[in-house]
């Protein structure tokens, strides 16, 4: 894995130069192995390497092409480039390397741009032409690797992360506003937003194109759509899945550097394990338990190591994360509050000390429909239905002062009924988000509140959730999350906490053709009647142990309510209260205090919000106000 950087320039020059090295430098952790700069005829680009494939100094990039003409800088793995390598060379295309970067150089070159449809991977490109002057930036399909663009004076600059980008003293740090009502309530900031104003996130499976003139235009090459599903019995489909996930991770086990495989317990994780295992070699596996006993999966873990016979290790969290933390949070561009990058972190910084590369489960969920909250929304749109339109509206007018009582059967009585009263796509919105619209009133000072106008969250949900070329329910919660939580959340989280530890992550479940292929199943098949995940259940129920396959989901959770009122609680003061200067712009202090309170009593559980503000203001005192 590595980092990319540059920009367009009129008048390439030293100081230049200079400049880009420092973005690369910036991203060090992403490429420990090689960094490296180059001016081209209207454009410099950067590079940080993390050598995964032919590790010798050939490979090192920005690549530029023997007649000088084409230059590139990529970030990712190509898992079919020995394919791609092989048709080239019957054509007569010769190459100098091993690496699949120079794979990628050559079918651009020869093929153009739209080739970028054969690639299978994750990648982030930047392909520039001396000749024409043009920039051409592409993003993975699902969104696996980020890159950031933005616009300043003439110049389109890009980087793989934001860090990067800031390094340009001509980019403002001017906060968006929607962007933070976006981060508190679904804990990330969503493409292709950022948290400041003129910077952008290349959507995943975009190409952006830039011209000599500077004229920008963006296309979207890939999207996951679903459309109507395709007849299948469950046995074909079974079938169909269980080599698509074995040819995924065979292709994913190329690797020059050790290899290895994150191992939770669950279904997903389990069955890489399984395939990896397949081969007859030893694998490395990592796990991350808790000492709290709701939130350890380590156990089922094990089941699976010894089933393999894996090379297994584990790390229990029991104090220090209030230590880590500030360390953790320094590879956070922007806000980011999903509490589970605590154990990504730990787990990646484990799997670090023996291999370079892991491989996960992640994607499974949100493909095959195994989250609890789609079971939810299940028994809940199965109460919708049952009840007039008139009657849910008294349910919404009832439920605010439920949702606000200390007794919690009430309140959960109360968020029942509020669910009800909303239509399937703001149900899922409520769904997806921890953030009280009460609390979030309750919090905001007046300036802020006007800054917000009528914005609301829910438009990124509800519009997603009517994208969708399906009439069916279940298919249009699975589409909504494929374009917002699996990209902003899941692949965000992934990313930056395995390069904090300069470690590839690479998910098989995530391979493209899985998607389509999961994409064009009946639902009935993902999820019926709350069970979920029945294909890929039952197409590795052979491989895997019982336990692993009937076991409720945990999830990668952690257990954030404790840790505030405990762990946390001295440093949450800290940052929340006697520093605060990035909270106060947002929120009235004595509400903060209210809120506070109540959860430290116990009573009423608030630790989303308050993890969101700890996570806000050590953002905001590192990156806007520049207190390092």
């Amino acid at each position: 894995m590595c980092g990319i950087a540059g920009f367009t320039t009129n008048n390439p020059s030293e100081a230049e130069l200079d400049m880009v090295k420092s973005m690369v430098s910036a991203m060090h952790h992403r490429g420990p192995d090689a960094q490296g700069a180059l001016l081209l005829h209207g454009a410099v680009m950067g590079h940080a390497r993390l050598s995964i494939i032919d590790l010798s100094e050939a490979g090192n990039q920005p690549f530029v092409s023997e007649d000088g003409r084409y230059a590139l800088v990529f970030n990712g793995e190509i898992y079919n480039f020995q394919i791609l390598r092989k048709q080239m060379e019957e054509q007569g295309i010769r190459f100098r390397t091993q690496t699949d970067t120079e794979v990628v150089l050559a079918l651009l070159i020869h093929e153009g741009v739209n080739a970028i449809e054969k690639l299978n991977g994750m990648f982030a490109i930047a392909f520039w032409d001396n000749e024409a002057g043009t920039l051409d930036l592409i993003r993975d399909r699902i969104g696996k690797k980020p890159l950031y663009y933005t616009e300043q004076d003439g110049q389109l600059i890009f980087a793989s992360e934001l860090k990067a980008i800031l390094e340009c003293p001509n980019v403002p740090r001017e906060i968006r506003p929607d962007a933070v009502y976006d981060f508190f309530a679904y804990q990330y900031v969503p493409d292709p937003k950022t948290i400041f104003k003129d910077v952008f996130k290349l959507e995943p499976g975009s190409h952006l194109h830039r011209t000599r003139a500077g004229l920008i235009k963006t296309r979207r090459y890939w999207s996951p759509e679903i459309g109507e599903p395709e007849p299948i019995s469950m046995e074909n489909a079974k079938a169909q899945l269980l080599e698509l996930i074995e040819d995924a991770t065979k292709q994913r086990m190329i690797s020059d550097v050790p290899l290895g495989a994150f191992l939770s317990g669950g279904v997903d994780s389990s069955g890489v394990v399984a395939m990896m295992a397949k081969g007859g070699q030893t694998v490395t596996t990592c796990s991350i338990g808790f000492k709290e006993k709701d939130f350890n999966e380590t156990e089922f873990a094990q089941a699976v190591a010894d089933q393999y016979l894996t090379d297994h290790r584990v790390h229990t969290v029991r104090d220090g994360v209030a230590e880590r933390l500030l360390d953790i949070c320094r590879f956070l561009d922007e806000p980011f509050a999903d509490s589970s990058l605590v154990p990504t972190f730990l787990v990646s910084e484990l799997a670090r000390q023996d291999v370079t590369v892991a491989l996960t489960g992640d994607g499974g969920d949100e493909i095959f429909a195994g989250y609890q909250k789609y079971a939810t929304d299940w028994r809940e749109n199965q109460l919708r239905n049952k009840f007039p339109s008139a009657f849910r509206t008294v349910m919404g007018q009832l439920a605010p002062a439920l949702r606000r009582v200390p007794n919690k059967h009430l309140r959960r009585a109360g968020s029942l009924m509020h669910s009800l009263s909303l239509d399937p796509a703001k149900a899922f919105y409520v769904t997806n988000t921890s953030l009280d619209d009460h609390i979030w009133q309750l919090l905001l000072n007046d300036d802020f509140r006007q800054t917000l106008g009528d914005y609301h969250p829910s438009q990124l949900t509800e519009r997603a959730y009517h994208q969708c070329d399906s009439k069916d329910h279940l298919s249009r919660l699975l589409y909504t999350d494929m374009h917002t939580y699996l990209p902003g959340d899941i692949l965000v989280k992934a990313d930056r906490m395995s390069m904090a530890n300069s470690l590839e992550l690479r998910s098989p479940l995530l391979d493209y053709r899985i998607i389509e292929f999961a994409n064009r199943l009946p639902s009935h098949l993902k999820f019926d009647k709350g069970e979920k995940k029945i294909v890929l259940r039952e197409a590795l129920s052979p491989l895997l142990p019982k336990e692993i396959l009937n076991r409720k989901k945990m999830g990668f959770s952690t257990p954030l309510a404790q840790w505030l009122r405990g762990e946390l609680k001295d440093i949450a003061e800290i940052y929340i209260f006697k520093n605060g200067h990035g909270l106060a712009q947002l929120f009235r202090k004595e509400s903060v205090k209210y809120v506070w309170d109540q959860h430290q009593s116990g009573v009423f559980d608030h630790a989303a919000i308050l993890w969101g503000m700890l996570i806000y203001e050590i953002w905001w005192k590192r990156v806007v106000a520049l207190e390092y």
